[in-house]
């Protein structure tokens, strides 16, 4: 689930109150700010991305998830590596690169497994992001599906708001657008 944010501070202090409101004692741990670089490949089947997160520090994701506005299930696999630049020329020259997204991404918990991701996203603007981590023997889909939308609520957001999409997909959009 993603909604494009105007102020990205009064997103930040309310994801924080809902995360002091939605996680039990104890206190909820600060947030956490990640730098991420996104290199999306070509890919015939889902998406193919290069993380690099630090020079000695990333992860190539293969995921699978509907473009639809909402709440939607990601299917996916992830391999670390320590050398993302390296790897990032491989795939570049074995498969093409679609696009690049560069954000800084503030990362609150909100308990029951679920987590605000509040994303400035270079070209874009800011955003949030919505997440659940289900494990297949504990939160099933329609269960992470209520949960999503108990931290909608919590922090105003409406169904009419969200996006489709990737943020890859935005920016692709708005070259063409342009």
């Amino acid at each position: 689930m993603r909604q494009r944010l105007g102020e990205l501070a009064a997103a930040a202090a309310a994801a924080s109150a809902a995360s002091s409101a939605t996680t039990p004692s104890p206190p909820p741990s600060p947030p956490t700010t990640l730098q991420q670089d996104d290199t999306f490949f070509v890919c015939a089947k889902g998406r193919l991305k290069l993380r690099e997160l630090a020079p000695d520090r990333g992860r190539l994701i293969f995921y699978v998830r509907g473009d639809g506005a909402g709440a939607k299930q990601t299917d996916f696999v992830v391999s670390k590596t320590d050398a993302p630049a390296a790897l990032r020329e491989c795939l570049a020259l074995a498969y093409g690169v679609l696009g690049r997204v560069q954000k800084t991404r503030t990362v609150f918990e909100l308990g029951r497994g679920v987590r605000a991701h509040l994303d400035q996203v270079l070209g874009l603007g800011c955003f949030v992001e919505l997440e659940v981590v289900l494990d297949g023997a504990v939160v099933d889909a329609a269960r992470g599906e209520a949960l999503i939308g108990e931290a909608m609520a919590a922090l105003g957001i409406r169904r009419e708001d969200l996006l489709s999409g990737a943020y890859l997909d935005l920016l692709m959009a708005g070259r063409a657008a342009g």
